[in-house]
């Protein structure tokens, strides 16, 4: 089993959390300690959706893609953003159990602040899939849908080493940013990447100037720009006045051009740079030469494999998985259904993305 399980422990100290893990019996059931996996339900269905905050293009697209999937399926969707925050998310959980929703597909903001809606859900026999980011600390949810968050930390780990690599011999000087800490996700990426660059970290080929390797160190919260840009701003003032910066591990994006912005503004040459999401923007900034990478996560096949298990379960199915050890989520393995990131560099843009309308303009 990957080290999730002890990235789990490492997000729950950091969020002043007690939780105690213990793993299940039987992982592959899916519906131990929550409520029971729906027996069918009618075509109509109320199917309820919770999305966090609007912090990327792949999250407003997802409300998008559920709305007009799930119609087309047959139910009557109920998709809303938390924009105001997690206890926004609290209320708009718990409205959507109170109307009845059959099935509760949750991504959520923090995925340890909805214990007390989830025990609603179960009490009510209401199934909960996690959507893209795992809930944790709670036996009241029965599948996650995601893509492989380790594999997309090895990804940006291996990346960071093939673009400073193309640009000379080593060693190199590099600075290591994280996501939100109170995204489970978060940490998993980070340790996915730190898989890759830890060896070269004490073998000497990377040098981290500033010290800061570890995971509370780098992490960004609410995955805001500002943040990472600032904190950028703080390393590149206190570590780089005679040295150079060869490469930054940035996890989504959103942050990689931030980071690239602050390291314009010093006059310094751009590093190469890590990211996810195929932003356009980045997209754009990849084509350009200056993001090195991202991840192509195509929004569009992890809400159908979301909508996928709700057709499963409305006919009385267990929904396909494909992990059933990896996401420990403090109180059980979560049955998962995990989807394979692709790396993208401008070296194979064109062919990553072209089944994307949007995207594949970009590339020519």
């Amino acid at each position: 089993m990957r080290k999730f399980a002890k990235s789990f422990a490492t997000v729950a100290a950091i969020s002043a959390l007690a939780l105690t893990s213990c793993g299940r019996e039987d992982p592959g059931t899916g519906t131990e300690g929550g409520g029971e996996a729906a027996a069918g339900f009618e075509e109509g269905a109320a199917i309820g959706v919770a999305l966090p905050q609007k912090t990327s293009e792949n999250w407003v697209l997802a409300e998008k893609l559920f709305n007009e999937g799930l119609t087309e399926a047959g139910y009557e969707p109920s998709v809303q953003f938390a924009n105001g925050g997690v206890s926004e998310q609290q209320n708009q959980i718990s409205s959507m159990i109170t109307n009845g929703v059959e099935v509760l597909v949750v991504g959520a903001i923090d995925g340890a602040q909805l214990g007390t809606q989830l025990q609603q859900a179960a009490d009510a026999g209401i199934t909960v899939i996690a959507y893209d980011r795992l809930l944790t600390n709670t036996e009241n949810v029965e599948y996650y849908v995601a893509y492989d968050n380790f594999q997309v930390g090895e990804l940006q780990g291996q990346a960071l080493l093939d673009g400073m690599a193309e640009r000379g011999e080593g060693p190199y000087n590099i600075e290591l940013f994280a996501g939100s800490p109170d995204d489970a996700n978060a940490q998993v990426f980070f340790d996915g990447a730190m898989s890759i660059l830890q060896p070269k970290i004490d073998d000497g080929t990377l040098n981290v100037v500033s010290g800061q390797t570890e995971f509370n160190q780098a992490v960004t919260q609410g995955w805001e720009a500002g943040n990472a840009q600032t904190r950028m701003d703080t390393l590149l003032t206190g570590n780089y006045t005679s040295e150079e910066l060869d490469g930054v591990l940035s996890p989504n994006d959103t942050l990689a051009r931030a980071i690239l912005t602050s390291v314009k503004a010093s006059g310094k040459e751009l590093p190469v740079v890590t990211g996810q999401d195929s932003e356009i923007e980045s997209v754009k900034s990849i084509m350009a030469d200056e993001q090195y990478s991202t991840i192509n996560k195509d929004t569009r096949n992890l809400v159908a494999q979301a909508i996928t298990m709700v057709e499963g379960l409305a006919s009385g199915e267990e929904p396909e998985i494909n992990d059933t050890e990896s996401y420990d989520n403090g109180v059980k393995v979560v049955p998962a259904y995990l989807l394979e990131p692709q790396i993208v560099t401008k070296e194979n843009a064109a062919d990553a993305y072209a089944d994307d309308p949007t995207l594949s303009e970009l590339t020519k």
